[in-house]
């Protein structure tokens, strides 16, 4: 059994509902070289941004266009124009701490809470210069999708990315497994290159069922797409992994559910985990914070990795 494979048995054992980011980047890492080079340099240039507190080059708020591919087999997968706008709504709170429950990330923590100064809008115009309103729906014959990215392509059943140098693209669908979603870190091929999440995990309306129906899953997905680690570090609950982040504390692996304040592994007190961070795998309703070094490494890729895609976007 591949590395990759025994992680993904692992994490669909351990977790009822899991993000499949850290399994597509360990069978990239193994597969492509390319991949495997362009990480390594997308990681020096974010170390140099969070541990030096670089400003950033962009000025203002930058606004990312979003193509988002429904792709359902039955009437339930595929979701409404409502759905997908009330997502929208959530990214555009959760990246400017815009959130009303970001009053209730713990005192101890609010100095770092973090205005990532990124906005998102639905497409106006295709890749050919068409209007269009920014979705797009495919019939699949398959019921359900993997981390194995057909759902990307037209020729498995799914469809096509638009030019990732322009668009961020969201692919809505039916997962297995218990998969949440799952995202492509900076670095890789175009064709792939986006976000998944599962139609009962996307947005606040519709198919949304608790207790991911607050639309943090798709910001989560967000954060690794913007080159954000899992906030434990993925290292199997042994304290010694890091997500490269000075101002998240030391944890011992994902917390679940909603957690009571304090929390603490891997000897973190008295605040113990910061479980309420977007990056960690709590209910959609425990989770409302980035953090100023988080944001930095958002900093790194937007003026470098996805350097291309916010020049296409509109500064405000």
């Amino acid at each position: 059994m591949s590395d990759a494979q025994s992680y993904l048995r692992a994490a669909s054992a351990d977790y009822s509902h899991w993000c499949g980011a850290m399994e597509v980047n360990r069978r990239l890492l193994t597969l492509n070289p390319e991949y495997a080079g362009n990480r390594a340099q997308i990681e020096n240039t974010a170390f140099s941004y969070e541990s030096q507190r670089r400003e950033a080059a962009r000025q203002g708020v930058v606004d990312l266009p979003v193509v988002v591919h429904v792709v359902h087999n039955t009437p339930e997968q595929n979701v409404s124009d409502a759905q997908v706008h009330s997502q929208i709504a959530v990214l555009n709170q959760d990246f400017r701490a815009a959130n009303p429950d970001v009053s209730k990330v713990p005192e101890v923590w609010r100095d770092l809470v973090a205005d990532a100064r990124i906005q998102f809008h639905l497409a106006q115009t295709d890749p050919l210069g068409r209007p269009t309103n920014g979705i797009t729906r495919t019939q699949a014959s398959s019921r359900d999708w993997g981390t194995d990215d057909l759902v990307k392509f037209s020729m498995s059943g799914g469809r096509d990315a638009w030019p990732a140098d322009v668009y961020l693209n969201i692919w809505v669908c039916q997962l297995r497994r218990g998969l949440l979603g799952y995202a492509q870190f900076p670095g890789g091929a175009a064709s792939t290159d986006g976000v998944v999440i599962t139609h009962s995990a996307f947005g606040t309306t519709g198919t949304a069922a608790a207790p991911f129906d607050g639309g943090r899953t798709a910001v989560h997905e967000i954060g690794h797409w913007l080159n954000l680690r899992h906030i434990w570090g993925d290292d199997d609950e042994g304290c010694s992994g890091s997500d490269f982040v000075a101002d998240t504390p030391n944890q011992a692996g994902p917390n679940l559910g909603s957690p009571r304040f304090p929390s603490m592994t891997c000897g973190n007190g008295p605040d113990g985990d910061m479980f309420m961070n977007y990056m960690d795998y709590t209910d959609d309703a425990a989770m409302f914070m980035f953090t100023k070094g988080q944001s930095a490494r958002m900093d790194a890729t937007l003026d470098n990795a996805r350097l291309s895609l916010s020049r296409q976007a509109v500064t405000v």
